[in-house]
């Protein structure tokens, strides 16, 4: 009798220990709308038409790794329910779809939507829902604002932090230059131009004169003859991909040959280089972060082999020599990091907190040595570049690595 005695009560022991434990189990689980045992729903917004279309190249990149990590058995088992929405780059339409993924598909977070000008017009309804809006696809300087904007954090280098290192080099290698800037008349090329102006501080008379351009104009022609006139030797487009193109073509074509550094986010060879000409390209100078596709010294990269496999596997008509496809990539490999950093604490508080404690995270297609840190007061994940040339069919790096955080 006594041995029967003990037996139930070690069974009543045992299970009140399982379901002690499974309670604690459950209690883990923490989620906010759009998360849940099996998913994770995510939020884009994309130009996949309109004058920046030449970027949807990225949120197709950004689908294929998600179906990657999906095929692979998710994250912490919850596959990633990715909904992309396109803006045509309309600010209007930019709100519009923000707020249908947030209040009708109940995503957990709006992450990389494109542009400055299209974040801006949803930054403030964001936080006002305490909805992530991760790793902007912009790199306007207001996105690292934590003060004031919580649930904003961009990812690429800072325009104006960018256009400060080629102040620094124009300085240095043509220092009597005269500048003349075409810049896209929005927040994008203000920042810039400001950066420009602040990095070449006492010597900001080098610049002879300022374009600005639309993005509903249909080309830039005009704007690139004024600058020719001007008597610039340097010219600097703070342009798109779209106009980046019009830009070189038209330089050539009226025998125009300054200094030319054209924006990071115009570098792309397959997107901007390609379709202006290889030949009309050469000695054109930029900045870099991200590896580039194109280039045969990273074939035999550990990184990029990856990368390569991946384009097989999962977006096998994608561009390779597209920066774009490289750049959306490597942010869609931060946001997965970010989400398994959550574990099962998938609230959009805990994803802000996570994605603010990224410690020198190295996504494949980064440039060696560029790691991704951020903290509840930085929210500038990469903050270094590398200038380079474009030769050949490629770009040629040179010089060291540089914070894009020069002179600040």
């Amino acid at each position: 009798m006594v041995a029967v005695r003990f037996q139930v009560a070690s069974l009543w022991a045992a299970l009140a220990l399982c379901t002690a434990m499974s309670s604690e189990a459950l209690a883990q689980k923490k989620y906010d709308s759009g998360a849940s045992d099996t998913e994770i729903k995510i939020g884009n917004i994309m130009p996949y038409s309109g004058p920046a279309s030449a970027y949807a190249s990225i949120g197709r990149a950004e689908e294929a790794y998600f179906n990657k990590v999906n095929a692979e058995g998710g994250i912490n088992g919850r596959k990633i329910k990715f909904i992309s929405y396109d803006d045509a780059y309309s600010p209007p339409k930019t709100v519009e779809q923000a707020r249908k993924l947030v209040e009708s598909d109940g995503v957990l977070l709006i992450f990389g939507s494109l542009g400055t000008s299209t974040n801006s017009a949803i930054r403030k309804y964001m936080n006002e829902k305490k909805v992530p809006q991760l790793f902007v696809a912009s790199g306007a300087s207001k996105w690292n604002d934590p003060k004031q904007y919580p649930w904003t954090m961009g990812w690429q280098p800072n325009y104006a932090s960018e256009a400060r290192i080629y102040a620094k080099y124009i300085m240095k290698e043509k220092p009597d230059g005269k500048i003349g800037v075409l810049y896209q008349n929005d927040d994008f090329g203000k920042d810039y131009l400001n950066g420009l102006k602040e990095g070449l501080g006492a010597k900001a008379s080098m610049i002879v004169l300022e374009e600005a351009y639309s993005t509903s104009e249909p080309a830039v022609d005009e704007h690139v003859v004024k600058l020719k006139a001007s008597g610039a030797d340097i010219f600097i487009s703070i342009t798109t991909p779209k106009f980046t193109a019009q830009a070189i073509k038209k330089a050539a074509e009226i025998n125009w040959h300054p200094v030319h550094v054209i924006s990071n986010v115009s570098a792309s060879v397959g997107g901007v280089i390609e379709p202006a000409g290889f030949e009309i390209s050469q000695g054109i100078l930029s900045a870099s972060y991200t590896k580039d596709g194109s280039d045969p010294q990273w074939n035999a990269d550990d990184g990029m082999r990856k990368f390569y496999s991946f384009l097989a596997q999962y977006d096998p008509k994608a561009n390779k020599l597209d920066a774009g496809v490289v750049f959306g990539y490597a942010a869609a490999q931060t946001m997965v990091k970010v989400l398994q950093m959550c574990g099962d604490d998938l609230t959009r508080e805990n994803v802000m907190k996570q994605a603010a404690s990224l410690k020198d995270f190295e996504p494949d297609t980064l440039l060696p040595g560029i790691k991704i840190n951020t903290a509840p007061d930085n929210y500038a994940p990469i903050e270094q570049l590398q200038m380079m040339r474009f030769k050949g069919r490629k770009w040629e790096l040179f010089g060291n690595i540089i914070s894009s955080d020069i002179g600040h």
